[in-house]
């Protein structure tokens, strides 16, 4: 009976392997691939292992540049690499790529493969800039198979020759995962359901809702979403008397302190004005979206922003960026309004358009989750990963 081949993937943290390969493990163990999981401890594990049956290699690895620790995770890695003797290690996130590629190499594994979905290079500046394209630059170096997960990002890495070009692909229609539009789909949600859920949360049937999703940190624009809600919110007169009442802004996901800390104003400002809500880290974004009028999405840098597609797919116009990824989902005044980035005052103004044009307002709805489908659908991208694992093997 001939072997399976084995399959090792690693991402830094457990939150990555979750959310951005959700399903995909599960589709290649069907495929016949043997999967080995790895990544560092969190509280996304047991939720992995349940999803999987595996059970996933813990390895000492940090987001934070760290020398010392980063011998060791090196260790721990190609001593897993040792154990294990995959066909093919895959690589994600920068610091999963560089430590694994790296420990891939020096075990020979054949082939070697780093998705890129996103680099924090693209806002650093003097030496942490340069350390940084050393780092990607090494990466690539001891990756066989380099895919940026957008056709932009892709453009980005041979502008700035952080990866040689016969090295690069974009698979599919780019994406790392694609999107399961039968589970993100507006259907699924009743008004009874969406009801509660805002009655949880204190938003009223007439309150229109702006949403973004994804870590409260700088980089993710909070600070210039804050700052144009409040100014929205100071010139919309509602019934009630009061002004800005009827606004509300909805963010998801958790503060990132010691990596990149909101400024103290924004955190006051979310801290006091009751109209902005925010959860923390959810597990199921999909009942959120269902009661949103408009996603919000002012990242300064992504690869191919899941968020942005699964907003989509329920059905939601969107103020994006223009930034790789976003720029790719969103087509300007087709499914939503697209901004330069870090411009408070033309975030300000979209929000306020999309508020307050109807029309507009509705023409981006109808088109949003047909430009997903269409395009992204995420058995497409499973199957484009899958026959790339077959070509390189």
């Amino acid at each position: 009976m001939m072997k399976k081949p084995k399959l090792l993937r690693i991402t830094t943290v457990p939150i990555s392997l979750h959310k951005l390969l959700q399903g995909q493990v599960n589709y290649m163990q069907k495929q016949d691939y043997e999967v080995v999981l790895a990544s560092a401890v969190g509280k996304e594990i047991k939720a992995i292992e349940n999803e999987t049956g595996l059970k996933v290699q813990i390895l000492p690895l940090t987001r934070k540049i760290s020398p010392l620790q980063d011998i060791k995770a090196l260790w721990k890695t190609y001593k897993l690499i040792k154990k294990e003797q995959p066909n093919i290690v895959h690589t994600h996130t920068p610091k999963a790529g560089v430590i694994g590629m790296l420990a891939a190499k020096l075990a020979r594994v054949p082939v070697r493969m780093h998705t890129i979905a996103g680099l924090p290079l693209m806002q650093a500046t003097g030496v942490k800039r340069k350390l940084l394209d050393s780092v990607e630059r090494m990466t690539s170096w001891a990756a066989t198979n380099v895919y940026p997960n957008s056709f932009a990002l892709a453009e980005f890495i041979k502008e700035n020759k952080l990866a040689p070009k016969r090295k690069i692909k974009v698979l599919a229609q780019g994406s790392s995962n694609g999107i399961d539009t039968a589970y993100f789909d507006p259907k699924c949600y009743k008004e009874a359901a969406k009801n509660r859920l805002k009655e949880k949360l204190n938003i009223t049937s007439n309150d229109f809702v702006f949403t973004f999703i994804g870590r409260l940190v700088g980089d993710k624009g909070i600070n210039e979403l804050v700052t144009a809600f409040k100014r929205l919110q100071g010139q919309t007169p509602f019934p009630s008397g009061r002004v800005g009442d009827g606004l509300i802004l909805l963010l998801i996901g958790d503060e990132e302190a010691q990596l990149d800390p909101l400024a103290t104003t924004s955190l006051q400002e979310i801290a006091e004005n009751s109209n902005i809500i925010s959860t923390g880290w959810v597990e199921d974004v999909r009942p959120y979206l269902s009661i949103s009028d408009v996603f919000v999405f002012p990242s300064y840098r992504e690869g191919m922003p899941n968020v942005v597609l699964q907003a989509g797919a329920m059905g939601l116009p969107q103020v994006v960026t223009n930034i790789n990824g976003s720029n790719e989902i969103i087509i300007n005044d087709e499914n939503g309004i697209i901004i330069p980035v870090k411009d408070t005052t033309a975030l300000f103004k979209a929000i306020k358009e999309i508020h307050t044009n109807t029309k507009l307002r509705n023409k981006l709805a109808t088109n949003a989750r047909e430009l997903i489908t269409t395009r992204f659908e995420q058995k497409v991208v499973w199957e484009a990963l899958l026959a790339e694992y077959k070509r390189l093997l």
